[in-house]
């Protein structure tokens, strides 16, 4: 099994979670989160005041799946985030030794 970490554009989130639900994926968790990359954040004016916005606001969305279909996924969540423009964000995913659902004690795949 895979987890799949994405931190990406906050209004990005619906058109991800439409594209990952019509190739079958049940469930994510949606995090907002706040950070900066290569982009070092942005400078807005308020009031006529300019001031510098260190963090900026993003959402994080993880989902653990099979590896048979984590290409896939990694491939829908890249078309639906990309926008071409710095700070469309990154994907994480890692190798999962071990799934065990609380409520049934289902292990593996079927607790997925």
């Amino acid at each position: 099994m895979k987890k799949i970490e994405v931190i990406t554009r906050p209004y990005k989130l619906d058109e991800i979670k439409e594209k990952l639900t019509s190739i079958g994926i049940k469930g994510m968790t949606v995090s907002e989160v706040k950070g900066f990359g290569r982009q070092r954040g942005h400078t807005e004016v308020y009031r006529g005041a300019e001031y510098q916005v260190d963090f900026v606001p993003k959402v994080k969305m993880e989902l653990v799946v099979e590896d048979g279909v984590a290409t896939e996924v990694i491939k829908a969540i890249q078309a639906a985030a990309q926008t071409g423009e710095v700070g469309d964000g990154k994907i994480f995913v890692t190798t999962v030794d071990e799934v065990i659902r609380i409520r049934t004690g289902e292990t593996g795949n079927a607790a997925v």
